[in-house]
């Protein structure tokens, strides 16, 4: 089997160079995707720090950064819980939907 030859990896760059966040703005997606959510991320305000990984690892872009606190978009969040998984200080819990 002919597989093509790895290239050399791309000189270290700049934070610049790094993709900064999903393609989308947060309330900006074509598709509202909240009905097949089981569960629901919940942002605690008192312990997220901004450091914005969860914006930058959400598949849906359903994570706003442009306020004060970061808010989730829950007509564009599908619930995969990726932002929980990402969050190191443990600031998204991940609740069953229709619970408070």
């Amino acid at each position: 089997m002919n597989r093509p030859k790895l290239s050399q990896p791309l000189p270290a760059g700049t934070i610049e160079d790094l993709p900064m966040g999903p393609s989308a703005r947060a309330g900006h997606l074509i598709d509202v995707s909240s009905g097949m959510r089981t569960f629901r991320p919940v942002i605690d305000t008192e312990k997220c720090v901004n450091c914005l990984r969860c914006f930058l690892v959400c598949p849906d872009g359903a994570i706003d950064k442009s306020g004060e606190n970061l808010e989730i978009d829950y007509d564009y969040c599908k619930g995969c819980g990726v932002c929980q998984k990402s969050c190191k200080i443990g600031a998204i819990t991940m609740v069953k939907e229709g619970e408070a």
